[in-house]
Formats: structure tokens, sequence, C-alpha cells
């Protein structure tokens, strides 16, 4: 509250607590905490002593002009809600609206004005039920008053909304799709009655606000033009904040990246249920159903994304929003590596390859290989569109397992947790370039002589001549000594895809960490691994050509 004094500021105060009107006035109320329980929105209300206009004292009215603009430019920084509050109306015959709505109109920041009295306790209890909904539920984000219609910010976020609760795609919500919205946002279905009248209020004013029985774009929004207009604020929050807006209709933190309770030594995983969802996902926008998503499909379906995943707008890490809460649980949390080493197995499926090396010593193309890119269609990717990550599939003893391989940035002097947090190290070299393999041995002596995690050590540009590297040690010898395997060859300067060969090897160590260096060794062990991949590899391209026939 603003002041003028002796307006009833005070008076409105203890009304509401007591009931009643006082006997005696204190000069100021002391500051009072309302319970939740007690209160309509079942929020704590904090009330401190400011003040209030009289409706039957002019100076007061004359003040409030001043006063909301002192309240409106502390809401430029602050986006503190206002409203008017109009005391003493049992003193008055007429009601002092008629000079107050020109301060209303000059104002928008204004929520609402309430005219009331403390001594008859006429619209106490109502005047803070509107300052708690001010609160919880504001115009200034959602609507327009002197335009009469939504806010852009407004309407792109129920444009999403939209999108999402659209499962077929089709741009129209049916009867299914908005009964699902529907319990999403309030927890109970529509009747079949009420989902006609809703759609018959539509009609009534849109042409195009429904179309084939379904609700529109532009139906959806007309509805929450309606709810504002007749202050059903409440209604278009509710739906906002249950699909993850904050108050300046920003998508939370907690909304983009929920919580994952996880136990040290443990990773998380997509189970069954996530494949099934992205596999909805995949179909709801694979329009011409030819198992592909064109470049206009893909987009469309990163519409409800807050940001596009790649190129100028790329925000890296920004996961599809599934609210974890409602949501069916999509991540299985794997068991503590520990007993994985003690039973000599793993019910795991995807494994983390860090890939460690010196600037330029091969380990982007190393990774880029890895999705079946050679160094010629490597240089077509554009420099601000590599990434320091590549996962894809490989097979060991016939099993499906997914690879996920992490480029380090070369940084000797400070590794973090998350650098080398894996299951497996590739540490890879320039076999052209003498100073490289110093950085690989350094790296392993410092961070993992001493670990369980499986190395390997690649030696990369296999296609140019080797030169003899500045160590102390060869390659070869640092391997033997250190009993890890000898240096591997790889290229991808090939005219065919890269050998994927190291990504199965790799995944293998990632499974089998527990083995001996010299069982890795072995070439029938690595024949059984690979005989296995193929096998699999061959009747998951039978059995897809079969799916492809049924759609």
């Amino acid at each position: 509250y603003k002041r003028p004094a002796k307006v009833g500021k005070t008076s409105l105060i203890m009304s509401l607590v007591s009931e009643e009107f006082p006997d005696e006035v204190p000069l100021r109320a002391e500051e009072i905490t309302i319970p939740a329980d007690v209160t309509p929105e079942r929020v704590p209300t904090h009330i401190v002593d400011y003040s209030v206009y009289s409706v039957n004292n002019k100076k007061s009215i004359e003040k409030v002009s001043m006063v909301s603009l002192c309240a409106h430019n502390e809401r430029l920084f602050c986006r503190v809600p206002l409203i008017l509050v109009g005391n003493k109306s049992d003193l008055v015959e007429h009601s002092s609206m008629e000079t107050i709505l020109p301060i209303m109109n000059q104002y928008q920041d204004i929520e609402t004005c309430v005219e009331c009295s403390a001594k008859n306790l006429k619209n106490i209890s109502e005047l803070f039920y509107y300052a708690q909904k001010a609160v919880l539920h504001p115009t200034g984000p959602l609507y327009c008053p002197e335009e009469k219609e939504l806010k852009p910010s407004c309407i792109k976020s129920l444009t999403r909304i939209f999108k999402v609760s659209d499962l077929d795609n089709d741009g129209i919500l049916n009867d299914n799709e908005l009964n699902f919205f529907q319990r999403t946002c309030f927890n109970t279905p529509l009747a079949p009655q009420a989902l006609e009248d809703v759609k018959n209020v539509v009609r009534r004013n849109m042409t195009d606000g429904v179309k084939d029985n379904g609700l529109s774009l532009k139906g959806f929004l007309f509805l929450h033009t309606l709810f504002i207009q007749r202050g059903r604020h409440e209604t278009t929050w509710t739906v906002l904040r249950r699909f993850g807006y904050d108050d300046d209709l920003e998508l939370t933190q907690e909304y983009l990246f929920p919580m994952i309770k996880m136990p040290p030594d443990c990773t998380t995983e997509l189970n069954h249920n996530a494949y099934l969802f992205l596999q909805s996902v995949f179909d709801k926008h694979d329009k011409d159903r030819d198992c592909a998503l064109s470049p206009e499909e893909v987009k469309d379906l990163f519409k409800v994304f807050p940001y596009m995943p790649w190129g100028m707008d790329h925000i890296p890490g920004i996961p599809l929003p599934v609210d974890s809460k409602y949501a069916f649980p999509v991540l299985s949390v794997t068991r503590n590596k520990r007993i994985d080493l003690q039973k000599k197995q793993t019910q795991r499926s995807v494994f983390r390859c860090n890939v460690l090396g010196a600037r330029g010593s091969g380990k982007s193309g190393f990774l880029q290989a890895f999705l079946g890119k050679n160094l010629q269609g490597q240089r077509r990717i554009r420099e601000d569109h590599k990434s320091f990550y590549a996962i894809s599939t490989t097979y060991v003893y016939g099993q499906e397992k997914y690879l996920l391989l992490h480029e380090v940035m070369p940084d000797f002097d400070f590794l973090s947790e998350a650098d080398l947090a894996c299951d497996v190290v590739c540490l890879v070299y320039d076999i052209n370039n003498p100073r490289s393999f110093e950085y690989c041995a350094k790296v392993y002596k410092q961070y993992f002589i001493d670990s369980k995690t499986p190395c390997v050590v690649i030696a990369a540009k296999s296609d140019l001549h080797e030169v003899r590297q500045h160590y102390s040690l060869s390659p070869h010898e640092f391997c033997r000594k250190h009993k890890l395997h000898p240096p591997q060859p790889f290229t991808c300067s090939t005219t065919e895809a890269p050998n994927k060969d190291i990504y199965t090897r790799l995944t293998t160590m990632a499974m089998y960490p527990h083995m001996a260096q010299a069982d890795l060794k072995n070439s029938t062990f690595w024949l059984r691994a690979s005989v296995g991949a193929t096998v699999f590899a061959v009747l998951g391209f039978a059995m897809y050509r079969a799916l492809l026939k049924q759609r």
C-alpha cells in the first residue's frame, strides 16, 4: 500500500483478521501473516500496513494518480502487481469508479480496483482474494487490455502447449486430445456435453475455431482470451505452469532439467518406455510414412523445443521437455559398477568412452568416423556444427549396445571428474606428428595408471607416414610396459565408410573391464564378438525391411 493516511487502511487489516470493525484503531497495524489453510488460494499471505484511498476523500483519490505513476516505474524493474482499493464505501451513496477508471486506463499495470468498507465488512475478504490473485495469476504477462488480445509471448507459449497436446499432429484437438489436455492440466476429463459446450462457444464466436469437430489453434487461443477477459486468469496460468512455464513465460530449469536421484558409480539409461515414447514422437512427425524425417518434418518436431538443437540457435544439452512428475518414467538407474565387476557381468546397454589426445591428433575424425563419415564427408561439416559427442550402435555377441564417444578438450593441467568418469578411455595420437604421443603418455600416467578404467591407445592417421615420437618410449614399448593393447591403427581417409571394428572392441572392453588384457588380445574372443555383430546386423536389416513393408 502507498500513503495517504487516514483512509482506513489499518481498519481494513484489523477487520479482515477479527471479522469486526475495531472500536480503537492504532496508527499502524502490526505485520500479520495469514496461514495458507484459511485463504482461497491456499497460500500464506503476509500483510504490511501501507495505504489505500478513501472513496469520500477527493484528495486521497487525486494522490492515487501520483502513487500509480511511482508504482508503474517500480514495476518496470521488480514487476510487482498493483491493485487499487477504495475504502469507506459505507459513507457515500455513489461509486468512485468513474473517477478511478481513467487512472486505470492510463496505467495498464493496475490489475483491478475494489471498493470496500472496513466498517460493515463489505468486500473485505474479496480485497485480499484479489490481492493474492494479482500475485499468483497476473494479467500483465498474458493480455494487453488496450489491444484486447493475448500478448505475443503468451501466444507462443499456448501454441507450444497446443502442439504438444495435438497427439496425432493434424492441427486439431479432437475429443480424445482435449480430454488428454484436460487430465494433464486439471486431473479430470471433460464430460461429453461439456466438450460440446466448449466447441459451441468457439463456433459462435469464430468461423474457423472448430474444424472437423475438433478445436483449432485459433479456437484454443480464443478460449484463453475469453478466460482472461472474464477474469479467469487462473485457468490460463494453471495450464502454463503445468507445462513448465514461470511467471515470465519462460520454461523453468526444473522442467527442462528435472532432478534425477542417482547413487554414486551408477548411470542412467533410456528404458523401454522411453524407446516407445521416442518412436511415437517419430511416427507423429513422419507424415509421409517413409520411415524417415525430412528437413521440414524435423523442423516441425523441434517446434515444441525452446531452442533448435543445432545451427545458429544451438544450445547444447537441452533435452526433450518431459515433466518427470507426470510422464511415465523414461530413465532407469543401473546398478553400481562395483557390483558389475564382482559379478563379472553387466545389464547395461549404454557405455561411455572418453576420447583424449593433443590438439590435431585426430579426435574429431575418430568421432565422426563412428557415424560413418570418412574424411571427405567430414570436410563438408561446418566448424560451428561440429559436436564433442557421437553415439551409435555396436553389437557384442549379437547384443545391441550403444557407445557414446565424448571428445575431451586437451588440458593436461586440469581434467574434471566428467572428463575422467567413463567406462573406457581412448588415448589418440597422430603417427605423423612426433610430439603427439607425449600428451597421451602423460595423461595416462597422471590419471589412469591406477584406475580400473580400460584404456586403448589409438594410432590415428595411419594412412600417413609414421614418424618417431619424441618420448622416452615408443608407443609400442609404452603399451607393453603398462600392459595395454598395442596401439590400434586407425584412419578415416578412405573412399568407403571407415571401419568400425575398433568401436566394437571399445564396447567390449567397457562391458568386460574385469577381463585380463591377455584375454582381450585373444583373436578368438574378438572373432566371436565380431561374428555376433554381423549376424545381428543382418537379422536387424531383415526385420527392418519387414516392418517397412507392413507400414
